[in-house]
C-alpha cells in the first residue's frame, strides 16, 4: 500500500484543540467520536484532497463493472442475473448455465406446439338390422274332401248268391232278370249313382221296391226290402241309404233282388254286374 504523508501544522493545531476542549475526563463515546473524526482527517490528508474521489477497481482485470456484455440469451429465456465473466471452480462451465430461470417470468413464451386436429371419427357402422322372423310356416291346407263318389255298390262287400241270367222257367221272362245279393235282413242298401226316386212302396211279387233313374237314363231297381227311407221324386246321391234289405214279396230267404233296366218295365233288363264294373264298382 503507498505510505502516509505527515501531518501538516494545521491538522496537529486542530487535533490539539480538539483535546483541550474535550478534556481528560470525557466518556469513553466521546473518545470514539473523536478517533473517528480524526481517522478521518488522516484519510484526507493521505488523499491530498478533501473532495470526493472516483473509487478504482480494487481487483485487477476484468469485473462485474467493467467486463463488456455477453450475448443476448436465448430466445424463450430470462436471466435473473447479469452474464458473468467468472467460472466456477471446476473452471469447464460458465456460471450463467447454472441460473434458474421461473418459467412463469418468461417474456415469449415459446409458441406450443397445436395438437394435429384429429381426424374426423368414422361413423361408427350402423347395427345390422335385426333379421326379420322367420314367418311361420303356413298352416297346413286342409286336404280336399274326397270327391263325393259317382257310383256305389247297392250293398257293398255282399256278395252274389244267384246270378245274372240264369234260366228259371218260374220266371214270367224265362230267366233270372237281375242278380240277388246274400244279405241279412235290415243291412242297409244305398243308391247306385247320383239319382231320382222314381218310386218307392210296395209292388206285388217284388214286396216293398225303390226304384232309381239314374244319370245315363237308366233305371236301378230294389226288391224284397224290408224298409224304404225315400219317396217318390226326391233327388239322392251315389252311396245315400235308401232303405233295408228283407224277405218280402215272392222270396224264399232274406235277399235283395237288383237289376239295372233300360227302360222302366219288366224284361228290359240288362248284366247290373257288367253294369257297375264298367263304372269302377268293383266291392261285390
Amino acid at each position: 500500500m503507498p505510505s502516509v504523508p505527515p501531518l501538516g501544522p494545521a491538522l496537529c493545531r486542530l487535533a490539539d484543540s480538539f483535546l483541550r476542549q474535550t478534556g481528560r475526563n470525557h466518556s469513553t463515546t466521546a473518545a470514539a467520536a473523536g478517533a473517528a473524526v480524526l481517522t478521518g482527517a488522516l484519510l484526507l490528508a493521505a488523499s491530498g484532497s478533501a473532495s470526493a474521489q472516483t473509487v478504482d477497481p480494487t481487483t485487477p482485470g476484468s469485473s462485474a463493472f467493467t467486463a463488456p456484455h455477453g450475448a443476448a440469451p436465448a430466445s424463450g429465456l430470462v436471466q435473473v442475473a447479469g452474464p458473468s465473466p467468472y467460472t466456477l471452480p471446476s473452471e469447464q462451465y460458465s456460471a450463467q448455465e447454472y441460473v434458474a430461470v421461473a418459467a412463469n417470468l418468461l417474456t415469449e413464451q415459446a409458441a406450443e406446439p397445436q395438437p394435429e386436429p384429429a381426424a374426423p371419427e368414422a361413423p361408427a357402422p350402423a347395427p345390422a338390422p335385426e333379421p326379420a322372423p322367420e314367418p311361420a310356416p303356413a298352416p297346413a291346407p286342409a286336404p280336399a274332401p274326397a270327391p263325393a263318389p259317382q257310383w256305389s255298390a247297392p250293398a257293398p262287400g255282399a256278395p252274389t248268391s244267384n246270378p245274372y241270367g240264369v234260366r228259371n222257367v218260374h220266371y214270367a221272362a224265362g230267366y233270372h232278370t237281375g242278380v240277388d245279393f246274400a244279405v241279412s235282413p235290415g243291412t242297409r242298401l244305398l243308391a247306385v249313382g247320383n239319382a231320382t226316386v222314381v218310386s218307392a212302396g210296395w209292388d206285388g211279387a217284388y214286396g216293398k221296391e225303390v226304384v232309381l233313374r239314374l244319370p245315363d237314363g237308366r233305371y236301378a231297381q230294389y226288391a224284397h226290402m224290408s224298409s224304404i227311407s225315400v219317396s217318390a221324386g226326391q233327388r239322392v246321391a251315389a252311396g245315400q241309404q235308401i232303405g233295408r234289405s228283407g224277405n218280402t214279396g215272392n222270396s224264399t230267404g232274406p235277399h235283395l233282388h237288383f237289376e239295372i233296366r233300360s227302360a222302366n218295365q219288366y224284361g228290359a233288363v240288362i248284366n247290373p254286374i257288367a253294369y257297375l264294373s264298367a263304372r269302377g264298382v268293383t266291392d261285390f
